[in-house]
């Protein structure tokens, strides 16, 4: 049997692994169902797409991908007082921005709509009217008056809020009529008792206790409000009843929601309808344990993306991240990799929303633009030209990019520091030196290449100190520049800087009371690699203070390419000007006997070092 259950598993699973898998355990663990999902959002227009709510939607979204179902947008607008205009057409815009797209829902259409609770009023009332009908509601005439001394009282003898269930002995002909004499009233649901429910997340769980209290005062009752005195439904009926029409077979939302979902549970009860499968999720919450306000625009989708700059593929997996794990192993993951692997292995606790983390992502997905291309890059470079017009004129710019468009040149500026790319306007400043002529340099100081050897016990350590001559990093940038326009790109940069040995030109000292100025152990060869390795670091350092004032940024090579051979080769020659004076000092330009160095092996280059 158990051979049997495991023979469709692929042979290059490993035998531990093919023990533990099926299909059918697979599902089971991450609660993904075998059937397509129907799963909805349903904000309400009375605010803006925050992070919660993104994650929210995203992880209906993404189930209803995972398993081919469908993925609905509803909006829940039956609270007309506190709707904000435009609220409705921003939800829109951010969901989409965010790569969103619903399957049934406004501006989509579908067969279950409208998709405006507003325009379903009258099913709602139907529905209330049915549950009078079969004994599980009841109309509530109790005035505004009663009702607020009734909870007057309650609380002043320090007893919990409820309904006595004045109004819910009344005859079917006495409500009947009162309705039909326009008396205002309420519809309420008759419940008796709160069902647990198995939560995807939570497990069973549930309130599991009557509804009535009973005390010294009177028995009341958690009977809810279904309809309002204007007929408008309350959140909890427009809710169940739509998720049944629409066919919902899964409800994923914040554990805020826990509270009520009981009631829900009675509601489908009380309708004689399967209710969908909840699944409730995590808070968010900040490093001091806080909850994250709705009311904190720095959490508002809005300011992600138009303060911040985050990519919609960085927010998507950020929001992906807060409380839900996977298995791979990056937590860098596109929109369409998380449709792949989503599954609802969710945790319980509170979920810290990290900044840091948010940063990393934004970098990584930089990177994965870079190197695939595409809209998302472009959109970079659109992004990168703005900050920088903003920033230089065009005087400033133009002696830069010679023929080129701004367009062509940050191109490959942002795919040579993507790894570093959190902004555009952090970009861009940190890359100043690629838009100006006018370079800020410090004294240029020679790179530290001191290597300490420990000595015996006892004895004092030895420091094996190396120099490298100013004169020579200028041979190495002049020899470097004579590459000609045909073959000014980062491969021949690379090549020449690595295959330039200036192990020659390296003079070592030796700082000790015991010490001598070479050190007998070490052989010719090893000793000739390790120059050479001192010449490489001190070469990188002089061409980084000469190409871009030591500012941190793209690798020499693609440095060198980016600007240009034209304003490369004018750093260097202004460079070798600022250091001209550091080769006339004792122990520059001179050769490892003391001599001056022989440069006739130069030829032309001799005259311009």
């Amino acid at each position: 049997m158990k051979r049997a259950r495991l023979a469709h598993l692929p042979s290059w699973i490993c035998s531990r692994c093919r023990s533990f898998s099926s299909s059918s355990t697979l599902n089971a663990s991450s609660n993904i169902p075998n059937a397509p999902a129907r799963t909805r959002f349903a904000p309400s227009p009375t605010g803006y797409l925050h992070l919660g709510s993104l994650r929210t939607a995203l992880f209906n979204y993404l189930l209803a991908k995972r398993t081919n179902g469908q993925f609905l947008l509803r909006i829940e607008d039956t609270d007309q007082k506190r709707t904000i205009p435009g609220a409705e057409q921003q939800l829109y815009n951010d969901l989409q921005w965010a790569g969103l797209n619903w399957d049934e829902g406004p501006n989509v259409g579908g067969p279950y709509g409208p998709y405006r609770q507003s325009e379903r009023t009258a099913l709602y009332r139907s529905h209330a009217h049915d549950l009078i009908s079969n004994g599980h509601a009841y109309r509530c005439f109790c005035s505004p008056e009663r009702l607020d001394t009734l909870a007057r009282h309650r609380n002043e003898s320090g007893l919990p809020p409820g309904y006595d269930r004045q109004c819910a002995d009344l005859s079917a002909e006495e409500s009947d009529e009162r309705a039909a004499n326009g008396e205002a009233h309420v519809v309420r649901l008759k419940i008796e008792q709160y069902p647990m429910y198995n939560d995807l997340v939570y497990g069973k769980t549930g309130h599991n206790r009557p509804v009535n209290k009973l005390d010294l005062i009177d028995r009341v009752y958690d009977d809810p409000i279904l309809l309002k005195s204007d007929g408008h439904p309350t959140y909890h009926l427009a809710n169940v009843v739509d998720d049944h029409c629409m066919k919902i077979t899964h409800v994923i939302r914040g554990t805020e929601w826990m509270p009520s979902t009981p009631m829900h549970v009675a509601l489908y009860k009380a309708f004689k309808w399967t209710p969908p499968r909840f699944g409730h999720v995590p808070l968010l919450v900040d490093h001091d344990r806080q909850k994250l306000s709705k009311r904190n625009a720095d959490i508002d989708l809005s300011s992600f993306r138009d303060k911040q700059g985050i990519f919609p593929a960085t927010l998507v997996n950020f929001a992906a991240l807060l409380g839900w794990s996977h298995t791979r192993k990056s937590d860098v993951l596109s929109l369409e990799q998380l449709e792949q692997i989503f599954t609802l292995k969710i945790t319980k606790g509170n979920t810290v929303v990290s900044p840091e983390k948010l940063w990393f992502l934004q970098k990584a997905h930089a990177q994965r633009f870079a190197t695939t291309g595409g809209p998302q890059f472009d959109e970079m470079v659109a992004r990168a030209c703005r900050a920088v017009k903003e920033s230089y004129s065009a005087d400033q710019l133009n002696p830069i990019l010679q023929s080129r468009s701004l367009e062509a040149y940050i191109g490959p500026l942002l795919r040579a520091d993507a790894k570093s790319y959190t902004t555009a306007q952090e970009f861009v400043q940190r890359n100043s030196t690629f838009f100006t002529t006018t370079l800020k340099r410090p004294p240029y100081s020679p790179a530290s290449s001191s290597n300490e050897k420990p000595s015996p016990a006892g004895e004092q350590t030895q420091t094996q100190t190396h120099t490298v001559p100013i004169s020579a990093l200028h041979t190495a940038a002049a020899a470097l520049s004579f590459v000609p326009e045909s073959h000014w790109n980062v491969e021949t940069h690379r090549y020449n800087i690595s295959s330039y040995d200036g192990s020659d030109t390296v003079i070592p000292t030796s700082r000790s009371e015991h010490s001598s100025s070479s050190d007998p152990g070490v052989s010719p060869e090893k000793g000739k690699i390790a120059a050479d390795k001192t010449f490489k670091k001190e070469l990188y350092h002089y061409l980084r203070w000469a190409l871009s004032a030591s500012a941190p940024g793209p690798g020499i090579p693609e440095t060198m390419e980016i600007l240009g051979r034209v304003e490369t080769v004018r750093r260097l020659r202004e460079a070798k000007e600022l250091t001209a004076s550091m080769a006339g000092r004792p122990g520059q330009n001179q050769a490892k006997d003391g001599k001056e160095e022989d440069r006739s092996w130069m030829g032309s280059l001799a005259s311009r070092s």
